[in-house]
């Protein structure tokens, strides 16, 4: 094993949805129906995870909790995370369509990647019904993976490494070092570390920034680059191999490893 065989990447903040903005609409939503405030901060510290996972996450929030027990009249249980996750499914396929354009340069940085003999797999924390979604929105913009896995097809998702190992075994790649995960949340980068994939952090199009790309555009540069700074040491703390700004930039950075393998490096 000398070189790179295989990319594979996240969905929403890293192909699709610049700044991941689908999954926190869908979740502050439910909650608020449910008469329990909860900020987009709230909502973006676990995202990646599952989503009835990452809902469970969420309730044990101690100011969640806290008014989930005010206004229901006890702490939340299991029956509420299946609840809530039973209405957030119907609300998240309702906003899915608003926010599945791909983002630039992901289409045709994967089809040079391809050129190259790469595979191309893709893992999700949402269900089937909503990777079915993205996948035909996502091949009508020319971004398509070979295999898009997500936690119902493995029987767990992030931060267990199942989808990526799966995903592996599919394409027969020579070892899980020769592999490259690359996603915009802390639980893409402990899914690859857990895979023994290398971790690659996207910091501008994601879950760390969250805004738009007409909104991450309007910043003012200082800001941007604060923003980018602090986005780029998160992922780098929870330990990605490498960060880069978006999907788009992945080229150099499998050359990259690719030289590092050759020396004999594995991540």
């Amino acid at each position: 094993m000398r070189r790179i065989e295989a990319v594979i990447f996240d969905w929403a903040g890293t192909t699709i949805d610049h700044g991941s903005l689908a999954p926190v609409r869908a979740v502050t939503e439910v909650f608020r129906r449910r008469g329990i405030s909860v900020s987009d901060a709230d909502a973006r510290k676990d995202m990646g995870l599952f989503k009835r996972d990452h809902i469970a996450r969420i309730l044990g929030m101690p100011h969640v909790a806290r008014q989930w027990r005010d206004t229901h009249g006890g702490p939340p249980v299991d029956a509420d995370v299946e609840s809530v996750f039973a209405d957030f499914l119907p609300e998240q396929m309702k906003v899915l369509d608003a926010y599945s354009e791909v983002i630039a340069g992901v289409a045709a940085v994967t089809s040079r990647l391809r050129i190259r003999q790469l595979r191309i797999g893709s893992t999700t924390g949402y269900t089937r019904p909503m990777l079915d979604v993205l996948v035909e929105r996502a091949r009508a913009q020319g971004y398509e993976s070979d295999i898009a896995l997500c936690p119902n097809d493995v029987g767990g998702g992030r931060p267990q490494p199942w989808m990526c190992l799966q995903i592996a075994m599919s394409f027969r790649v020579s070892a899980t070092a020769a592999v490259i995960k690359i996603g915009d949340t802390i639980s893409d980068i402990d899914e690859a570390r857990n895979a023994g994939m290398w971790a690659v952090g996207v910091a501008a199009t994601g879950n760390e920034i969250g805004l738009s790309a007409g909104e991450f555009a309007a910043l003012a540069d200082d800001d941007r680059q604060r923003r980018l700074a602090m986005a780029r040491e998160r992922l780098r703390g929870a330990g990605a191999h490498f960060v880069i700004d978006s999907a788009a930039a992945i080229e150099p950075i499998v050359d990259a490893i690719d030289r590092r393998l050759a020396a004999g490096d594995r991540p």
